[in-house]
């Protein structure tokens, strides 16, 4: 307050900003221990939820508006309206399902979700038009089967995402189901984590392909046997992730012991959390802003963990990364000890997939050719085609509200023609569509990425594509890059099948698309995806924040 010439003036507070208020309302409550608040909502109405409720709270239990159907452009700042319905996302931790739980949610979808559910990219179960007045039911009626909706949003431990065949691959190095299973139990639901600056990914997986994607989550530990003691420890990585900033993880200089995994996570989880510069910018606050906006290092990151474990690590060992394969596990794979699964599975074990797609474990090898023949049959097929295989698509504006492009129709029309205009296409290649610039459908690391942009059509806006290539994990790493070519979406696959046909034609013997890619300059390709010399397009970045809910 200031005087002058008798009048008192009241200074104006400034504006809060959104990483304020954020802040702010995580620090006044922990929406984990408020689920009588749901209830009651349920039972008074859409109309009862206050704001804090439904733009920030919610997601602590998974929940989060849908939009309505028109994506971000119907709405303003970038981001789209929102329906009287919810999405409402399934933890199932390491993709393990069994079949009455698989059954209780499809119930659900059926009574509660119009029927419509995803498969996501962290091995989550998502439904879709979900009352207020059906949550209290979802949410005990998952809890009577073992599966909770905690923690699949808002700024805490995601889903934390393993192997779909551990215990079952006979060629892993380790099953690390168990420390997932543990990681979760110590992180999700824990009062001392449910206020992290943003989200929290985690993988821990014991196969050799790691499938579980550990170059792009904030922690990524990967088995690996010391090539001395023959012990079976970790890899560990931190920091990676997508978004509008790519940034894969580095690999620490330590071998995680399998005793001490859990320690070494959940001193990770407390140095994020911890990490007050982090909550100053909601844009800015992953962990990977660690890196690349206030300086660290892997060398400073490692002697943090040691500082606060109290104990020095070991110095990591030579590791192998994968090669530049499919990380999904289709098709039929040789089991470990048949009888032992069985016995420990039961006969409907059932894994979630980072592709998007369902393994059935514990088949007898006899009956493996009827079981293909019903699973074609029913439209799955196990056989596929690369582009059915390695399309992986985000869900766009049919339910999401920053959302600008529809994808999953679009990835299934797309795929459909590309078998048909390449049939018999048989190389490696990733088709990763993505609505929006924030890569919910990871383009990022796809031989080929596509961006959902609008343009101006004939007939008013329309959906186009901006197009990244190059991009892929394992042994050559590396983050996806524009090319400066963006496509409406019903040129798209006239426009993939001459970039397809070209590297066909040009490729060196036993060349990757992607180092196809990586020795042709952005004019190059956008020459061959264009069928002609065409300037470069710049990118458009994202006018609103990225929000809580994205994958």
């Amino acid at each position: 307050m200031a005087e002058g010439n008798g009048v008192v003036v009241t200074p104006v507070p400034p504006k809060e900003t959104k990483a304020q208020r954020a802040e702010r309302l995580k620090g006044a409550l922990n929406p984990w221990a408020a689920y009588a608040e749901i209830e009651r909502f349920a039972r008074d109405g859409f109309d009862s939820i206050p704001p804090e409720w439904l733009n920030t709270y919610f997601r602590w239990w998974g929940i989060y508006t849908q939009g309505d159907g028109v994506g971000a452009v119907g709405g303003t700042g970038g981001e789209g309206k929102a329906l009287r319905y919810f999405m409402q996302r399934i933890r199932i931790p390491n993709g393990f399902l069994s079949a009455p739980q698989l059954r209780a949610i499809a119930d659900l979808t059926e009574r509660h979700a119009r029927g419509v559910a995803d498969l996501t990219v962290r091995q989550n179960i998502q439904l879709h038009w979900v009352a207020v007045e059906s949550l209290p039911e979802i949410v005990s009626t998952l809890s009577r089967v073992g599966i909770t909706t905690i923690g699949t949003c808002g700024d805490v431990t995601r889903n934390i995402t393993g192997c779909p065949l551990a215990g079952a691959d006979a060629d892993e190095i380790a099953d690390a189901s168990p420390l997932v299973e543990a990681a979760t139990a110590m992180l999700n639901g824990a009062p001392e984590f449910y206020n992290l600056p943003r989200k929290f990914k985690v993988s821990i997986a014991g196969c050799r392909v790691w499938c579980s994607y550990p170059e792009i989550n904030d922690v990524g530990l990967t088995a690996i046997r010391h090539p001395d003691t023959g012990e079976t420890g970790f890899s560990l990585r931190v920091g990676g992730g997508l978004s509008t900033d790519p940034h894969l993880a580095p690999r620490l200089d330590v071998f995680v012991r399998w005793d001490q995994a859990l320690a070494v996570l959940k001193t990770v989880a407390e140095i994020f959390r911890d990490s007050d510069v982090l909550r100053e910018h909601r844009e800015k606050a992953r962990l990977k802003f660690l890196f690349l906006r206030h300086g660290w290092t892997a060398e400073r990151f490692r002697a943090e963990i040691q500082a606060r474990l109290g104990y020095r690590l070991d110095p990591a060992v030579p590791e192998a990364p994968p090669e530049d394969v499919y990380r999904d596990h289709v098709g039929l794979h040789q089991q470990r000890q048949p009888g032992d699964l069985a016995e420990r599975f039961g006969s409907g074990a059932l894994r979630t997939t980072h592709m998007q797609n369902l393994v059935v474990l514990d088949v007898p090898r006899e009956r493996a050719s009827a079981l293909t023949a019903e699973a074609e049959a029913a439209g799955l097929t196990l056989s596929a085609s690369p582009f059915r295989r390695g399309t992986v698509a985000c869900t766009g504006t049919e339910f999401c509200k920053i959302a600008l492009t529809e994808t999953k129709g679009f990835a299934r029309h797309l795929v459909e023609e590309l078998e048909t205009r390449l049939p018999g296409f048989d190389r490696h290649v990733k088709i990763h569509v993505t609505g929006c610039p924030n890569s919910c459908g990871q383009h990022w690391i796809a031989d080929i990425g596509l961006e959902g942009k609008k343009v101006k059509g004939p007939a008013g806006l329309e959906d186009a594509y901006y197009v990244c290539v190059g991009g892929g994990l394992g042994r050559h790493a590396s983050v996806a890059r524009p090319v400066g070519f963006r496509v409406p979406a019903r040129e798209t696959p006239a426009a993939l099948e001459r970039l397809l046909r070209a590297y066909l034609g040009l490729r060196e013997p036993g060349q990757s698309f992607r180092d196809f890619a990586a020795a042709r300059s952005d004019d190059d390709l956008r020459a061959l995806l264009a069928g002609g010399v065409v300037g470069a397009v710049a990118r458009d970045l994202p006018v609103a924040a990225t929000p809580h809910h994205l994958e």
